[in-house]
């Protein structure tokens, strides 16, 4: 359906959909441990890849609720019937997504439990679970009528350079309560994994590995009928 739109005009048209997309499933799937989305244009149709951790939540009861979302999508974007399709995809390690453990901290708070004690359950479930570091903010009307942040910290974090692109899932989310806004924000660092499955496939530019030293060899005694001095044998001629 679209006219012939310069490159540029495509590209920031292909982010406002994605950035609308986004915040349209955060807001519908929160519940379901929505964890990003992913859309991929192939010539015959749209495929939109919903990441989550609680993947039956998304379909539905026989497959009803990604069918609802697929309608509304078609609908508000103009697209040809059949043209785009809706997939839930689950994600493997939820304690090294940070949107999940965002929501997840975000009904925490809503559910009444006192901020410290939630955000250390996370950092303590983010942390067995493989990570290396990990980074929780909160901040705004904490109990008392002046807002004030609070920083939990476990691990190693790295903040700058090109790894942290690579290394570093973040994630921002506001819980109203009572008194006012909340600001949640988490920071995990992944652990490096050879496979890239379940961490990055870059090792850290600054790791150092240690090898172990080798065996060392004996050293052989000389046999003493074989010995010779001063590079002449014999008597002395």
């Amino acid at each position: 359906s679209q006219a012939q739109i310069s490159k540029k005009r495509k590209f920031v048209a292909d982010g406002v959909f994605y950035a609308e997309l986004n915040e349209f499933l955060m807001r519908t799937l929160s519940e379901d441990g929505y964890a990003g989305v992913e859309v991929r244009v192939t010539p015959i149709r749209t495929e939109i890849i919903i990441r989550a951790t609680r993947t039956r939540e998304v379909l539905g009861e026989k497959g009803r609720r990604i069918r609802e979302l697929t309608a509304v999508v078609q609908k508000r974007y103009g697209f040809p019937e059949n043209s785009v399709e809706l997939f839930a995809e689950r994600v493997e390690n939820r304690a090294s997504c940070a949107m999940a453990q965002c929501e997840s901290l975000r009904y925490k708070l809503l559910g009444g439990l006192a901020a410290r004690r939630a955000c250390y359950g996370v950092i303590r479930f983010i942390m067995e679970n493989g990570a290396k570091g990990v980074e929780v903010i909160i901040s705004g009307k904490l109990r008392a009528q002046r807002a004030k942040a609070m920083k939990f910290k476990d691990g190693y974090l790295i903040s700058t350079g090109e790894p942290k692109k690579h290394y570093i899932a973040e994630a921002v989310r506001h819980v109203c309560m009572r008194q006012g806004m909340l600001g949640i924000k988490v920071k995990i660092m992944l652990a490096h994994d050879p496979l890239g499955v379940m961490g990055p496939k870059m090792p850290l530019p600054d790791n150092v590995i240690i090898h172990e030293p080798k065996e060392d060899v004996p050293v052989m005694q000389p046999n003493p009928e074989e010995q010779t001095y001063g590079g002449y044998q014999g008597d002395n001629a």
